[in-house]
């Protein structure tokens, strides 16, 4: 057999050893595991786009005059020498439904505290008034316009947002989200007024 064939193949079989082969392709990582989103029992609600009002801001010392539901008129500027519970809420709103119970005690129990519910929804005072009748509260419940909200207090985006108002008119602490009796008495202690469980019933 010639040498030149034999030569040839040797060349190519060296050649091949000395070629570095490709490393497989390394394995994707695999996505982290999400943090699954705590239970959002006590989350504030998001309000349904439609009803998108411009966005105001909270004035120092909010006005707010209302017709409620059972037709008596309701006026914020009257109620000066208390702390004033301003709390926005809907029907539809879960965390609302929550703390009604809590706040209309609050109102009952506490002398120096007045509530107020304003329903931001859109709903006819006949069918308020019979939802009323199965979740029954002490202090006074007006509908306002989700078009056109109180002009002094900022636009709600999420439910229930409640307001505090100190005896002189002025906002002492704001919440987004459900609020308890002693949210509310701690927020009234740290402006200033009673500590919590202080004050007289009705």
């Amino acid at each position: 057999m010639p040498r030149r064939p034999l030569l040839t193949l040797a060349l190519a079989a060296l050649l091949g050893a000395c070629q570095q082969q490709s490393p497989p392709p390394a394995p994707e990582p695999e996505p982290e595991p999400q943090a699954q989103a705590p239970a959002a029992e006590d989350a504030p609600m998001a309000l349904p786009e439609e009803p998108a009002a411009p966005t105001r801001a909270t004035a120092e010392r909010p006005r707010l005059q209302v017709t409620t539901v059972d037709g008596r008129a309701y006026d914020l500027g009257k109620q000066r020498g208390k702390w004033v519970v301003v709390n926005f809420w809907a029907t539809w709103c879960k965390p609302c439904l929550k703390e009604m119970p809590e706040l209309s005690a609050l109102d009952g129990m506490r002398e120096h505290i007045e509530v107020i519910g304003l329903a931001y929804e859109d709903i006819e005072p006949e069918d308020m008034r019979v939802f009323l009748q199965l979740h029954p509260v002490v202090y006074p419940v007006a509908i306002v316009d989700t078009y056109d909200p109180p002009k002094d207090f900022e636009t709600p985006r999420g439910l229930p947002m409640t307001y505090l108002i100190a005896p002189d008119g002025k906002v002492a602490e704001r919440f987004l989200g459900p609020v308890t009796a002693k949210d509310i008495e701690t927020a009234i202690a740290k402006a200033g007024g009673p500590k919590p469980g202080v004050g007289g019933g009705r």
